[in-house]
């Protein structure tokens, strides 16, 4: 089941370049670079398409928000996994001295542990070298206003870079959000009050639900920063958010965020992808940070790896890894988060939602 001016300075410091990867297989290389050109995606390129860095880790843009972020992001459920408070915090502080500054987390990780524990970690300088992600399940005004503070409280911070609305996974989720009284205004609120700064919402269950809530923002006059979603070695072949949602936040300059790059471990059961091979397929996608799941030093390692050693994959390389995962994909029995409830939190949480 189961991320101010203060936030900018680590981003113009360590960047020589931006750009993420490939396109989607609903797109031409040719139409993705036009629209990654225009977004401001490549800008700045080396060639091969890969940002140099002193620390190995490249970094890219946040669609047109104008901030730079690690390509790789530290995931907040799996961050309150170890037993040992410590080794958590450990692990935190070792991804930030290592390059990663991009922090995933929601109010509802381990009953809001996640956020605490990253909070300690952020103390003594760390907070000004990070961008804080978290996330809020209130569909309403006032719960969603409650957790923002319960959220800026546990993470010991003033302001939180991106406030994501988490597992818009109905259809009715996008109008409880927008309606009067709901969840968006308190959001706005906390914005006018320089307690967030952007705004975007996260889901793992079906692109047309991630397509629903972009419609109902425009009917609203409401643009997201960012938008977060499994982009996987498997997801190309199922309920497709790489093929149908990537390309919309592409040409609206949106920041794409991918999540589940191995399911949780799920993908990795199917034998047909290693762990290096699944981040580097979704570093490979117009991503601006791929976020994944930390509760180990050797996990840390692992995901360091896999962003020193990024290279553009050809769309032979790409084809090839499509064509190993396709049966294994079909059916969607790698992807449980889009095929079960056993990650819907609010599903079994429902208060949560207010």
């Amino acid at each position: 089941m189961h991320t101010s001016e203060h936030a900018t300075e680590f981003g113009k410091s360590r960047v020589r370049a931006a750009s993420p990867g490939n396109t989607s297989s609903a797109v031409t290389r040719r139409e993705f670079l036009k629209a990654a050109v225009a977004t401001g995606l490549l800008a700045g390129a080396a060639p091969g398409w890969a940002a140099e860095s002193e620390s190995g880790m490249p970094y890219r843009r946040l669609g047109s928000t104008g901030e730079t972020v690690s390509a790789i992001g530290l995931g907040g459920f799996h961050i309150g996994i170890p037993k040992d408070e410590q080794e958590g915090i450990r692990i935190i502080r070792s991804a930030i001295d290592r390059g990663i500054t991009f922090m995933d987390n929601c109010w509802d990780y381990h009953d809001g542990n996640s956020e605490v524990r990253m909070g300690k970690a952020l103390q003594d300088g760390y907070r000004k070298k990070v961008f804080l992600m978290t996330k809020i399940d209130g569909r309403t005004k006032a719960s969603a206003a409650r957790q923002i503070e319960d959220s800026l409280r546990r993470l010991q911070t003033d302001h939180i870079d991106l406030l994501q609305f988490h597992e818009i996974i109905r259809m009715g989720d996008p109008d409880r959000i927008f309606a009067p009284g709901g969840g968006m205004e308190a959001a706005l609120e906390a914005k006018k009050a320089g307690k967030i700064r952007y705004t975007g919402f996260t889901g793992h269950k079906d692109p047309d639900i991630h397509l629903r809530m972009l419609a109902v923002a425009r009917e609203h006059e409401f643009r997201f920063d960012a938008v977060q979603m499994p982009l996987n070695v498997m997801d190309a072949h199922f309920r497709s958010f790489e093929h149908k949602v990537v390309p919309v936040l592409v040409k609206e300059k949106i920041g794409v965020l991918g999540m589940k790059s191995m399911g949780s471990g799920v993908i990795l059961q199917s034998k047909t992808a290693r762990p290096i091979e699944c981040l580097h397929y979704a570093l490979n996608l117009p991503t601006s940070v791929v976020i994944t799941g930390i509760d180990r030093m050797e996990i840390l390692d692992q995901a360091l790896e896999a962003a020193r050693t990024f290279k553009l994959l050809s769309q032979e390389a790409v084809s090839a890894l499509l064509a190993r995962t396709a049966e294994a994909a079909a059916a969607g029995q790698y992807e449980p988060f889009k095929t079960t409830t056993n990650f819907d939190g609010t599903a079994h949480n429902p208060q949560w939602l207010g």
